[in-house]
């Protein structure tokens, strides 16, 4: 693939003009550019690294994600992407799995879902300028390189170590249950169409098909030196399905936590994805938030009022810090785990329930206070 750039010194003038201007060109600066331009806004987007860009990641989409990358204009389908039908989840003995209510979620490496991006923004006429820092920011300017370009809208998709909240002063992140995720993929004979989480003592094993002959295994812990070959003998199942499974890719690492902020907005600057606030990587929440972000900035763009964008980020984060607190509570304390996944055994209903809610297929306020308190007792009499 060509990736489009433009060189400042020679197809570039010195002083373009910019509706939006978005630092950062992940998949959330990318959908948030896309966004825009489909309200008629002008978008250059700045990173300072080149493509292909990858990040280590679970790489599987839910439902809701899938959805809000069509109404970007991508479409995920099986040829260019692996269908996903549910989530099992098995430890201490116990299994418990629930079918995706209403649609289907999506996996495909990282970079490939980046490329797919890359070529929705170019076609709809996003600017990208590639391998180039943003050396200063104001509040009506940016300067990279020779440039110096005004801007109406200023978005921060720079990651968790965000360049544009510390300017803004919209952090530091109250942070939480801070973990290590390291993943690759492995060449393998066939890998069912499902997210597959492993519970275990000290961590958890995630394994999604990125291929028809490919899964993309990942593991999450506390300890940043504990990799995929020491987690492995902790899973016998696991190991065994990945007995003389070809790596095709090497171990690539991150930390991941949950990350809140008390705003993502101010004067005319906004935060995405990850520099906005993040959840851990076992709810498999951080794209598709992400994806959801980007349309709802667009929106607030084209009303000239970020608080449309700040209360929809507050609530869209509410359901997935609620799941990665529940999450964490699990992988840390034995016996809520080994209770919690005994139940969703026993009460499949339950666990589909609550899959439905992960999904967006229900609203949280779904869920009666009975119906909590109820759960609560199923899961001290399991």
């Amino acid at each position: 693939m060509k990736w489009a750039s433009h060189d400042c010194d020679i197809d570039f003038p010195v002083n373009p003009h910019s509706d939006v201007i978005v630092i950062g060109a992940g998949p959330a600066g990318i959908a948030t550019a896309i966004a825009a331009n489909q309200k008629g806004l002008r978008v250059i987007v700045f990173d300072a690294r080149t493509p292909p860009i990858d990040k280590p990641c679970g790489e599987g989409l839910l439902p809701q994600g899938v959805a809000a990358l069509r109404s970007l204009g991508i479409h995920l389908n099986s040829n260019n992407a692996i269908p996903l039908v549910g989530i099992r989840f098995t430890g201490g003995g116990s299994s418990a799995y629930a079918r995706f209510p209403h649609a289907a979620g999506f996996a495909l490496r990282r970079v490939r879902l980046h490329q797919l991006l890359v070529e929705r923004a170019n076609q709809a006429g996003v600017i990208f300028h590639w391998g180039t820092r943003v050396s200063k920011m104001d509040t009506s300017h940016v300067t990279a390189g020779k440039m110096r370009i005004p801007y109406m809208w200023l978005v921060g998709a720079d990651g968790q170590n965000s360049i544009v909240r510390r300017w803004m002063k919209l952090g530091p992140p109250r942070t939480s249950g801070k973990r290590f995720g390291f993943r690759q993929h492995f060449r393998v004979r066939s890998w069912p169409n499902l997210v597959d989480a492993h519970w275990g003592e000290h961590c958890q094993m995630l394994t999604t098909p990125t291929d028809a002959q490919e899964v993309c295994v990942s593991v999450l812990s506390r300890d940043a030196s504990f990799r995929i070959r020491q987690a492995l003998p902790l899973f016998p199942e696991l190991a065994e399905r990945l007995q003389g499974a070809t790596p095709t890719t090497r171990e690539l690492g991150n930390a991941t936590s949950l990350n809140q902020l008390q705003a993502v907005t101010r004067e005319r600057v906004a935060l995405a994805g990850d520099a906005s606030g993040s959840v851990d990587a076992i709810t498999g929440h951080g794209l598709s938030l992400a994806f959801q972000q980007a349309i709802f900035l667009a929106e607030a763009f084209e009303r000239g009022n970020l608080a449309h964008y700040e209360s929809a980020h507050r609530k869209l984060a509410v359901m997935p810090a609620l799941m990665s607190r529940l999450m964490l509570i699990m992988g840390r304390n034995a016996w809520v785990r080994r209770k919690t996944l005994r139940l969703f055994e026993n009460k499949p209903g339950v666990f589909s329930r609550l899959l439905s809610i992960h999904t967006d297929a229900l609203p949280l306020s779904s869920l009666s206070v009975g119906e909590m308190i109820d759960f609560g007792w199923k899961l001290l009499r399991i």
